[in-house]
């Protein structure tokens, strides 16, 4: 099965580690990459822009309307996330647990669905 794994991180993450320990984190992150990439368990990983990059969009009735960053105030911001292969959701919790952001935030786990054509939503099986 594929589960999303996403990365919640503190806003002030920046502020709290030193450039030395982040960059310790994204080493760390380079590593567990590679291990996931060995044994055939990832299927992609990626780090996202800090929040001020982003844009949200929404429908408003005649379109669009466009707003700069995450619309509600909150403690953490999704920092990256991994696809991986699992053959369960307590599998993909072991892996998850060893992500090396995990120990400054929170990762959220979510079994990727597969729509069919027919238009029904069946879980990844």
């Amino acid at each position: 099965m594929r589960f999303l794994c996403l990365i919640y991180m503190p806003v002030d993450i920046d502020g709290r580690l030193t450039q030395r320990e982040m960059n310790h984190l994204v080493a760390e992150h380079f590593v567990f990459d590679e291990a996931l990439q060995r044994d055939g368990t990832m299927i992609v990983s990626e780090a996202l822009a800090l929040r001020d990059k982003s844009i949200v969009i929404r429908p408003d009735g005649k379109g669009f309307s466009v707003t700069d960053g995450p619309f509600a105030e909150t403690k953490e911001h999704l920092a990256g996330f991994y696809l991986i292969e699992a053959p369960d959701l307590e599998g993909a919790a072991d892996i998850a647990k060893r992500i090396p952001s995990a120990r400054y935030g929170a990762v959220e786990i979510r079994p990727v669905r597969i729509l069919t054509l027919q238009g029904d939503l069946a879980e990844n099986n």
